[in-house]
């Protein structure tokens, strides 16, 4: 009898296989036309609330021991006697389709990641979640994250906190660090949880233990700042370190893109206007220039496109389409991106040394700063050529001459690893200092760790925490403040809140201050009416601490009015004297005149008033015309008082007491002159 169970034994696992693979075949025929089809919304919706039924890992569990019984049915064929082999098949049987069922989930969330990548529309972006909603319903952790963040802040309009909250608490329970930042920013916020910086810090804690960067940075900005906890600078430094490392070492492998952050402070009525973000229609105009020959339009439509500047996507074949232009007509800037961009090497412009070379070459000889460095790079590094630190060193300083920021920064570089010359902390620091002025985030980082470490300059931590928090906020995640603002402009204001609220609390002060102006205007429904003022007011101020001169007078203003707090004039008063000491802010400067001129939480000073009044018209052209009125009211007043008071001291009892024309007596007079003025005008013109 053992042959022959022997031998039904090989034929059920053979037919097992067959069918594995068959399964397997069809899963991957599956993917392909899962790639290739549209995607809707309401797909994706559909297997979110089959995930969110499920909400723990234990359904994961039961999908795999539903697999292990139909196997086990499978092999249960009359004859087997022997029962170690029924078990040993049952445990093969188990782990394959564990593995099978974990490997699918796996392809379909890289395949999803890679379409993400390389999405250009919408409906792309819908593909890529349709597959992460896929590999998350068969239990694939990093698919769940992607859900969850989807359901937080609103894709494709699927925003359902509580949702997201009930995906986040699953994901924790699994070790989830991305997942215990989530619910460490809701606590801190009061957003679908209770409102509690306890467990907000210790959410964030454990997130940054287990290496999110996103709680590292709010625990750096936490400890900078003395937010919820002891006021820590060298705590700050280690957290900030940390993200910074991570950071720099990014750049030094491709450049970073910088993130317009729109203020929406300025512009709330006009947000299409904002410069930071080129609108279509302006859009087509440059595209309609470039195509006419407008060499400068062509150039700038270029850097625009090859790093995906101000709201456009990135596209390597638009911008090399007009350098190209650009270049045939002799520009030596255009000549020495396509350099750039075949040094660097992408889609359009594969990795060439020898045609980098060739262009930087072009615009090098026409004295381009760009060019310059290209080739200093291609020496220093031996790209194409042999290295040489002694050419290297000379292109580097000509186009550092000129200014090239990112030429300066190679220079102290040198200087700072003594990269075939001496070392010179001094020069290094001086170079870095003089690229960071530009911005260059790789300067920046360096300075920070110079600063940290005392190397070449006197140690100082608050210095290098503010430069490592400058390198951190360049991180990808600054690419929710365009997420934010274009849900902001398309009206979905609870999802825009949520985006600039995790930056603001990442320490984001552009971020800090759009969230207070986007709660302070109560359109939002994620938050209850009477906790938006003192939320938004917790958020002004944590926007003035940071330099914001506006966030200083709205300070002042909350206390003034008494919005999210009691009234108070004399608090309202010293926020505006640091916005007009420190800032130099017009409105300031008249809004302290008005408390001058009334004595309001401060000592009355006509004259003062008068010349605070003064230079907030010489400070802001807008203020002319506030200022104007307020002056003629304030000279009138004090005109008339001193003249009744003088002559006519019993008739000037009587005008002052309220019961006459009330409290506001002074307006009365006011509009009388007026009156007054016009007749004599119009007896004049007739």
């Amino acid at each position: 009898m053992k042959p022959l169970s022997l031998l039904i034994e090989i034929l059920i696992i053979l037919g097992v296989t067959i069918k594995t693979i068959k399964a397997e075949e069809h899963s991957k025929r599956q993917k392909e036309r899962n790639v290739t089809t549209q995607v809707s919304v309401n797909e994706i919706k559909q297997y979110l609330s089959h995930i969110l039924e499920q909400r723990t890992s234990s359904s994961v569990i039961n999908k795999r021991e539903n697999l292990e019984k139909k196997n086990q049915r499978k092999i249960r064929i009359k004859g087997i006697q022997n029962k170690d082999i029924l078990k040993r098949n049952k445990n093969n049987l188990q782990k394959q389709a564990e593995k099978n069922f974990t490997d699918e989930g796996d392809q379909l969330f890289k395949m999803g990641i890679k379409v993400l990548q390389q999405s250009k529309s919408q409906k792309q972006k819908e593909e890529a979640y349709l597959l992460f909603a896929k590999a998350a319903d068969m239990g694939n952790l990093k698919a769940m994250e992607k859900m969850a963040d989807a359901l937080l802040f609103g894709n494709f309009g699927m925003q359902n906190i509580t949702a997201a909250i009930q995906l986040y608490e699953s994901l924790a329970k699994e070790g989830s660090c991305k997942a215990q930042n989530a619910l460490g920013f809701l606590s801190s916020y009061g957003i679908g949880m209770e409102y509690d910086q306890a467990k907000a810090l210790t959410y964030y804690t454990f997130g940054s233990a287990g290496g999110n960067m996103m709680s590292q940075m709010i625990l750096g900005y936490r400890y900078l700042s003395g937010i919820n906890v002891l006021q820590n600078c060298e705590v700050a430094l280690s957290y900030y370190k940390k993200v910074a490392d991570y950071i720099a070492d990014t750049f030094e492998k491709s450049e970073g893109v910088p993130v317009e952050k729109v203020r929406l402070t300025e512009r709330p009525e006009n947000l299409s206007s904002n410069s930071e973000i080129l609108d279509w229609d302006i859009y087509q105009y440059y595209k309609f220039l470039a195509e006419r020959g407008d060499v400068q339009i062509q150039v700038s439509l270029g850097q625009l496109h090859l790093i995906g500047r101000k709201g456009l996507d990135q596209d390597y074949y638009k911008a090399l389409h007009y350098f190209l232009k650009a270049a045939k007509a002799g520009s030596a800037n255009a000549m020495a991106f396509i350099g750039k961009m075949y040094l660097e090497g992408n889609a359009a412009a594969p990795q060439n040394n020898a045609t980098a070379f060739k262009y930087f070459s072009m615009a090098a000889s026409k004295g381009n700063a760009i060019g310059l460095h290209g080739l200093g790079l291609l020496y220093f590094y031996g790209k194409g050529v042999p290295v040489n630190y002694a050419e290297a060193l000379i292109y580097f300083q000509k186009a550092a001459e000129k200014g090239w920021p990112d030429a300066q920064f190679q220079l102290g570089f040198m200087y700072y690893s003594g990269s075939g010359i001496q070392k010179d902390y001094k020069l290094a620091f001086k170079y870095f200092y003089l690229a960071s002025q530009s911005g260059q985030p790789l300067a920046i980082y360096y300075l920070a760790k110079m600063y940290a470490t005392g190397t070449g300059v006197v140690r100082s931590c608050r210095t290098a925490v503010e430069l490592y928090k400058g390198v951190c906020e360049l991180g990808h995640w600054a690419e929710k403040f365009l997420t934010a603002y274009f849900a902001y402009k398309d009206g979905d204001i609870d999802s825009s809140l949520v985006q600039y609220a995790l930056l603001a609390e990442m320490g984001y002060e552009v971020a800090q201050s759009n969230s207070a102006f986007i709660l302070e205007s109560k359109k939002a429904n994620i938050f209850e009416k009477e906790k938006m003022y003192p939320m938004a007011l917790l958020l002004w101020n944590r926007a003035a601490i940071q330099g914001n001169a506006f966030a200083r007078v709205k300070i002042g203003d909350y206390h003034y009015y008494g919005y999210g707090t009691n009234k108070d004039y004399q608090t309202a008063a010293t926020h505006y004297s640091i916005a007009a000491d420190k800032y130099h802010n017009a409105q300031a400067m008249f809004n302290l005149a008005y408390m001058y001129e009334h004595g309001l939480g401060i000592a009355k000073d006509i004259h003062l008033a008068r010349r605070l009044y003064d230079m907030a018209a010489q400070r802001s052209p807008d203020a002319h015309i506030p200022v104007l009125f307020a002056l003629m009211k304030l000279e009138t007043t004090h005109l008339l008082r001193d003249i009744l008071f003088f002559n006519f001291t019993t008739r000037w009892n009587w005008l002052k007491s309220d019961n006459t024309v009330g409290p506001h007596w002074d307006l009365f007079v006011i509009s009388l002159i007026v009156a007054g003025l016009i007749l004599l005008l119009r007896n004049h013109h007739g």
